[in-house]
């Protein structure tokens, strides 16, 4: 029997109400169910899932994650359009969360950390016309939101947000 697909993400913070207040402003999940100090439960837009992502309290002096060690590198939420891509955008740099942005020529990616350093990315699905060529090799490079943009507009729907399988 396969996987279908990631279900939810748990994470391991220090503080849940600041790690909420992340997750509900910057990247728009609302919060299912809280354990005040203790967990959270948040949910993406649109979703089908009793929850995305779980939040557990470990504590404010609790190690964070370690570069180049053992563990998760990344989470990736997917986004529908690129106009909702380049506001996330904003809302992680105003916030000092950004640590990156990707043209990966299959998605457009914004790397960002939460407060607690875990890192995630936010990315849009390039509709599978802009796709390499069978055979060729996608090349990875920086990030060219305005040419993304002007290429495929604002509003066109991808992934998910287009009604397909994932």
């Amino acid at each position: 029997m396969p996987v279908r697909r990631l279900n939810h993400a748990v994470l391991y913070v220090r503080d849940v109400a600041s790690s909420a207040a992340f997750y509900t402003e910057v990247l728009g999940f609302k919060v299912d169910t809280e354990f005040p100090g203790r967990a959270a439960f948040l949910s993406a837009q649109e979703t089908s899932n009793d929850h995305d992502l779980g939040l557990f309290a470990i504590g404010a002096d609790a190690p964070g994650p370690q570069p180049g060690r053992v563990g998760l590198y990344h989470l990736a939420w997917e986004v529908g359009t690129l106009g909702e891509l380049a506001e996330i955008g904003r809302a992680l740099g105003e916030r000092g969360a950004l640590v990156g942005a990707t043209d990966h020529h299959r998605s457009m990616s914004f790397y960002a950390k939460d407060p607690d350093g875990n890192e995630f990315e936010v990315m849009w699905r390039v509709p599978r016309e802009g796709w390499a060529a069978a055979g060729e090799a996608p090349k990875t490079g920086p990030l060219d939101l305005e040419a993304a943009i002007a290429r495929w507009g604002t509003d066109l729907a991808t992934g998910a947000a287009a009604g397909s399988a994932t």
